[in-house]
Formats: structure tokens, sequence, C-alpha cells
């Protein structure tokens, strides 16, 4: 939720073996994540928790700002970073809001939409041109977004709404990155989005504050900690092989989630959810092989790209 959206390194990448690996374990860190959160509970606010996880998460965003040494941006970059902190920030909340209201399974398959927001987005803002593959392939992920919500077959409540936009709102903030990209390093683009959905969290969080324990805290600190790990496996499997091969991984982190949800968290099982979550990789997957067939640079993230 992560330690965020980090873009496609420019290189060649030539090692699939690495890149399943990497991909294998930023799903582990991440689902990690989701876990952690349902472990948190409701006691804390969703905005506080945010806020507090975000704080925390400077103890890493920092030095690797101050390792990159960049501390003068242009005004155009300076509202680039300050509008994706505040579209960041908006889908934090709802994403804490909805891990501690709905199933694991359906937070990580519904946020699997990202990359398909993402891609009307690139084509809307960015001039990218949607061939009649990929509209096909984003009818799909659609369709793979029904499959999971059923409306009028199962109750759609808050979380599952705060999901949707929460998916939304991370494809836009993707979006945002890509437009940075251009103007800074990697790790300026995720040091800066931590400050900067800390600094707007805060006096959101201070209207209603409720006091946390030490041990949640130390679940936070775990969650930025598992957060920024995640990122930098998935940057590493950036690196390593395209995004057509590690694409496909990223369904591994519903497996996970759905064996946590039952084994652990005692959730129902949800066979529609892992459908569903099945068609919009299968989606997503084939958008990222039409990228490396036709050899330009990836608009579409992978799954986990967006997330914390």
């Amino acid at each position: 939720m992560s330690d965020e959206s980090s873009p496609v390194p420019p290189q060649s990448p030539n090692n699939p073996v690495a890149g399943v690996l990497w991909m294998i374990l930023t799903g582990l860190m991440l689902v990690s994540v989701t876990a952690m959160v349902k472990v948190l509970g409701t006691r804390i606010p969703s905005v506080e928790a945010a806020f507090l996880r975000f704080l925390l998460g400077l103890v890493f965003a920092v030095p690797m700002l101050l390792k990159a040494g960049e501390f003068r941006f242009s005004r155009g970059t300076w509202g680039l970073f300050g509008l994706r902190g505040l579209a960041h920030m908006s889908a934090v909340v709802l994403w804490f809001y909805a891990m501690a209201r709905i199933p694991l399974a359906d937070v990580t398959a519904m946020n699997y939409m990202s990359p398909i927001y993402v891609t009307i987005g690139a084509a809307l803002f960015l001039g990218e041109r949607l061939a009649l593959r990929r509209i096909l392939a984003v009818a799909a992920g659609l369709i793979g977004a029904l499959i999971i919500l059923r409306p009028g077959f199962r109750e759609v409540g808050p979380g599952h709404l705060a999901m949707v936009f929460a998916a939304i709102i991370f494809g836009a903030s993707y979006i945002i990155v890509k437009l940075l990209s251009d103007r800074c390093s990697p790790a300026v683009v995720v040091a800066m989005l931590s400050i900067s959905v800390t600094i707007f969290l805060a006096p959101l969080a201070l209207m209603n504050w409720v006091t946390p324990t030490w041990g949640e805290l130390g679940i936070l600190l775990v969650v930025a900690g598992l957060a920024t790990a995640g990122h930098y496996a998935m940057t590493r499997a950036f690196q390593a092989a395209p995004l057509a091969v590690t694409q496909p991984v990223t369904f591994l982190q519903l497996v996970w989630a759905v064996s946590l949800g039952v084994f652990v968290f005692g959730e129902p099982f949800d066979p529609w959810v892992v459908v569903g979550g099945l068609v919009i990789v299968a989606a997503v997957s084939f958008i990222s092989w039409r990228e490396a067939v036709l050899k330009r640079r990836a608009l579409t993230p992978a799954s986990a790209a967006t997330k914390l």
C-alpha cells in the first residue's frame, strides 16, 4: 500500500528465471502487508493507520532521498509530486478501509484492476493508442471485476466500493509516476511520495486521533518495512525480465491471499473471486505481452506496482 510504484527501468531485461523469482518474493511481501493490516483491525481509523504507516515509512524513504541527492525541482515537478501525493493519499485511505472490512482474497483480486485502469488512463491522458486487442483485454478485465463483485447476486458493501475506487486512484497515481519518471530518479519518486502522503494525511489523522498501542505501532512499522521490501523486489523483477514474463506470476498473490483468508482468518472461500482474479490477470498479462511484442516501453504496470 509501498516504497510505491517504480517506473520500469530502461535496460533490456534478459533473465526470466530471476524475474519470476523476484516477482514471487514481491507477491509474498505484499500479501504479508495485507495480512498485517488485517491483524491491525478497525480500532485505529483508516486515515490514522495510513498516516502512521507512511510516517514510519519515512525511516526507509528519507535515506533514499538523501542518497539520491536531488533537491531542486521545477514548479511543474513539484506540482506533480503534490498531485500524486493527494491521489495516493486517497487511495491508501480507501485501501486501509477496505482491507479491514472485506476478505483478503477480494482485496487482492480487485487490486488487479489497477493496471486495467492505467491502460485506460494512458489512452485518455498520455496518448497511448488502444488497438482492438487491447480494448478486448480491457473489456475482459472489467468482466473479471463484475465476476468478483457479482452485483445483484451478493452484497456489495462499503468495503468493496472503497476497493473499487482505491484501484482506480492507484492507477491514476501510477500514470503520474510515468510523467515523473522523465524528470527525476526512481528513488526520488518513491521518497517524495512517502513525504507528501505523510504531510497530507497529518491534519486528517489528527482530527480523529486514537492513541495507538505499542503493538499497533509495531504492526504498522512491519507493514512499512514489508511494503518497501516488496517494491524493491518488484523493481528487481522489472530489471530482470519483461512484464510479459513476470505479470502472470502475480496471480500467485491471490492464491496466497485465499489461503491466508481461509486458514488464518477464517474467511469463507469464494471460488468466483478466484475466477474473476484469473480473468483480470490474464487480461493484464495479454496487454503486457502485446507491449513486449510491439517493443515499446510498457505503460501497463505489474499488478503489484500500484499498491501500497
